[in-house]
Order: structure tokens, then sequence, then C-alpha cells
């Protein structure tokens, strides 16, 4: 995957990452990166597997509701080196806090939803299925 000067060129990287080269350019600009992405005498970025890998974190934490901003912090945390751990654990038990409330609130709709459903099935089945749900049905939610 490596280029022959040893690193792996920006578009290598978004198919690797699923990234766009777009959002790459944004992850660098922001500060996101663990250190400065050197660039070849023509000017194209070169990135290291250590650099993937952080983007593949960063990755899930954005997808999972993490801000851009605390992203960033957690980053420059990082970059600082060692001594602040208990702030870097800090932040990710926050988000892991989040996290776990969103997935309490998606189980609980999806339990309402599998209720709907169970509800539906029987009422196709047993051919009850007209006027389910109809705004006439006695002031009933089905």
């Amino acid at each position: 995957m490596a280029t022959s000067g040893g690193g792996l060129p920006i578009g290598r990287v978004a198919e690797t990452t699923g990234l766009s080269v777009h959002a790459l350019r944004f992850f660098e600009r922001e500060g996101l990166f663990l250190r400065e992405i050197p660039r070849t005498s023509g000017g194209q970025r070169l990135f290291e597997e250590s650099d993937v890998d952080w983007l593949v974190l960063c990755n899930r934490l954005r997808a999972s509701g993490m801000p851009i901003t605390v992203i960033k912090e957690f980053a420059r945390l990082v970059r600082l080196g060692p001594g602040n751990e208990p702030e870097r654990l800090a932040l990710l038990e926050e988000h892991e806090r989040a996290v776990r409330e969103k997935i309490a609130d998606l189980e609980a709709n999806l339990a309402v939803i599998q209720g709907k459903v169970s509800a539906y099935r029987r009422h196709v089945r047993a051919g009850t299925a007209a006027g389910v749900w109809a705004p006439e049905a006695q002031g009933r939610i089905s």
C-alpha cells in the first residue's frame, strides 16, 4: 500500500478509510492529525499507517456522535504526549456515556417499532388490517 517513497498518497488513504479526499484535507486543516503530514517536493501529502489508524479511530468517534471540537481536543491532548491521560480518559468516558444513552434511546424506539410490527402482522394474518391506524378508529392507536 505504501508508495516507493515510503508514504501513502491521499487517494490511497481515502480509499482505505472511506473518507473523501476533501474530508482528509479538512481533518488536516482542523488540526485533527497527531502530526504534521509531510509532503513530497511536489506538494503531495504522504501519510503513514499510523495516520490511517488514527483516522479510522476519528471516523468511528465522529460516526458515533463525538463533535469535531472534542475530537480536536482529544488529538491535541494526544499530541502533547504523556501526562494528560486522565483528561483523555475523561473525554472518552463522557463520549461512551453519551453513546450508551443513544443506544438506550434507540432500543426504546426499536421496542415500540417491534410492537407495531407484531400488531400489524397479527392484523394482516387475521385479515383485520383494514382500518388499523385509521383516524376514525374510535381514538384508538394501534
